[in-house]
């Protein structure tokens, strides 16, 4: 007898095809049948009206923590995601020295806090740490690139690298990537990783081809040198022979929208000439992140406490202001947004300011808006999280529709109310297939939020539907697509398999248990 059967689905199987009407039953942990025999299961879904589709893969994002402290994940599954990479933007949680506060503190606003010291000191055993607790959902992780430069050069980062500290990094990116780690990722934008010379990169780039891993980059700039940034990146991978994967493609700024184009141009120019490179993008024109790294790169290399004093003096508040207004050699949101666009999402000390924008709060202050962000920092012991208007939803259009593009969410819970792209993302990414975008097909859409993701990480039996895959899926009302919701069950999202088991089913979860670590060796 099959475990489970949808009966009448329409089925769009992830690879872009239109879709089909089949029953599919499942068996343990994968897909026994797909026809229109109707048999004997001890589960039995009415599917018919329904969409069944392989389960979300969700290619960047930094839920590391967050699935350890939750592991019913019901942000994550209620809206059909089923595997997930973590470990982005050079932010991560191992290799970890015991009892050492530099990393725990430098990652806290974006994967949030855990009870310290952290029980793990490498992936393999963060892995134990993750096994022991379970988690609705899969889990794949890449190897960061800031606690790499910790751990081999402790609080000294805001410079190069020395050949020893190389050496010892690519040790370190070696063990990991000899456990089971998908890949690589720096975030070239944030200290530590933007202090690190093409000399370092190209090291570490040579130990990622080795294992043929990932390589996912966060790139030097999204906005005024995001042409130069991107050549870095793409010279950099064909170099070495490495995977690219540019995370949360984007270009900030209105002044910057005419570089979109090239931008494409020169990505496609770099594959037509042999490079595996992709690009991601979460389906908001609004990102977030710390409201810290508004900073400039050499006040972000201070520790918290010396940050605080550091905005209490006028002399470094003048450097400041002169830095973030017209910046040399880094890449300054707050003059390519501006004060109006940017916005207080959370805030542990004051969250009576959440929501305002920095012109706001300077209002509300009574001061010019630096110095209002200034105060708000250098009170600030916790978690500080903005939101920045980065393009227009032209621009997001454009790069939701190139053919390199695919899925993911850069979600964040480290603290809530979060960025909707935390709990609705694919939601909002299948909405453009409506009627009142048009930007992608429904099937297309399905394929790059599945297929071309289980592509990009080399998983076989993921991403797709077909017979003997792993059942992971999703059943979507697509008729509810559109429907106003409480951001915590959306209505459309009816039921969400992984591995064979039912973990989020009418807005509930069903089983925090079903999901497995993937590892890019699974014979480790």
């Amino acid at each position: 007898m099959y475990d489970i059967l949808f009966e009448g689905a329409q089925i769009a199987d992830g690879s872009g095809k239109a879709a089909f009407t089949a029953n599919l039953a499942t068996l343990s942990s994968s897909i026994a049948l797909i026809g229109n025999e109707r048999v004997r299961a001890r589960n039995h879904i009415d599917a018919r009206g329904l969409t069944l589709v392989p389960g979300f893969i969700d290619i960047h994002a930094h839920s590391e923590l967050y699935a350890l402290k939750e592991p019913s994940v019901p942000l994550r599954t209620a809206q059909g995601i089923t595997s997930d990479v973590s470990g982005n933007c050079g932010i991560g949680p191992f290799p970890y020295m015991a009892d050492d506060e530099v990393l725990p503190r430098f990652s806290s606003d974006v994967l949030g806090r855990y009870h310290s010291p952290w029980p793990w000191t490498d992936f393999s055993s963060f892995r134990a740490c993750l096994d022991k607790e379970g988690c609705s959902m899969n889990r794949m992780f890449l190897q960061a690139h800031s606690p790499l430069r910790i751990m081999a050069m402790g609080t000294d980062t805001d410079r190069a690298a020395t050949d020893e500290e190389i050496e010892m990094m690519c040790s370190l990116l070696d063990r990991s990537l000899e456990e089971g780690a998908m890949g690589f990722s720096t975030g070239l934008y944030y200290q530590p990783c933007f202090s690190a010379d093409d000399r370092e990169l190209e090291a570490l780039l040579r130990v990622v081809k080795k294992h043929d891993a990932l390589f996912a980059v966060h790139m030097r700039s999204e906005g005024d040198d995001i042409l130069k940034a991107a050549e870095e990146v793409l010279s950099l991978s064909l170099k070495t022979g490495v995977r690219l994967e540019i995370s949360h493609l984007k270009v900030i700024g209105r002044r910057n929208e005419d570089k979109l184009e090239p931008l494409l141009q020169l990505i496609h120019s770099y594959h037509d000439r042999g490079l595996d490179v992709g690009f991601d993008a979460y389906a908001y024109n609004v990102g977030s992140t710390s409201l810290f790294s508004l900073l400039p790169p050499s006040v972000l290399a201070l520790s918290r406490t010396e940050q605080r004093f550091a905005l209490q003096l006028e002399s470094t508040r003048s450097e400041m202001k002169k830095a973030m207004l017209d910046p040399v050699g880094w890449e300054s949101i707050y003059a390519l947004a501006g004060a109006g666009r940017i916005r207080i999402l959370h805030l542990d000390s004051r969250s009576d300011l959440n929501g305002l924008s920095l012109e706001e709060l300077a209002d509300k202050a009574g001061c010019d808006p630096l110095d209002a962000l200034f105060d708000v920092l250098s009170e600030e012991t916790g978690t500080a999280l903005m939101s920045d208007e980065t393009e227009s939803e032209a621009v997001l259009e454009t790069i939701l529709s190139d053919e390199l593009m695919s899925f993911s969410t850069d979600a964040l819970y480290s603290s809530f109310p979060a960025h909707p792209r935390s709990h609705s993302a694919s939601i909002k990414f299948l909405s453009f297939s409506l009627p009142e975008h048009r930007i992608l097909t429904f099937e297309d859409c399905i394929r790059r939020m599945t297929s071309i993701n289980a592509g990009r990480l080399g998983l076989k039996d993921r991403g797709v539907v077909r017979e003997s895959a792993c059942a992971d899926l999703v059943l979507l009302d697509r008729s509810r697509l559109s429907c106003e919701w409480d951001g915590k069950a959306n209505p459309a999202v009816r039921l969400v398999c992984v591995n064979g088991r039912i973990v989020w089913q009418d807005g509930q979860c069903c089983d925090s248990r079903a999901g497995r670590i993937l590892l890019k060796n699974p014979a480790r």
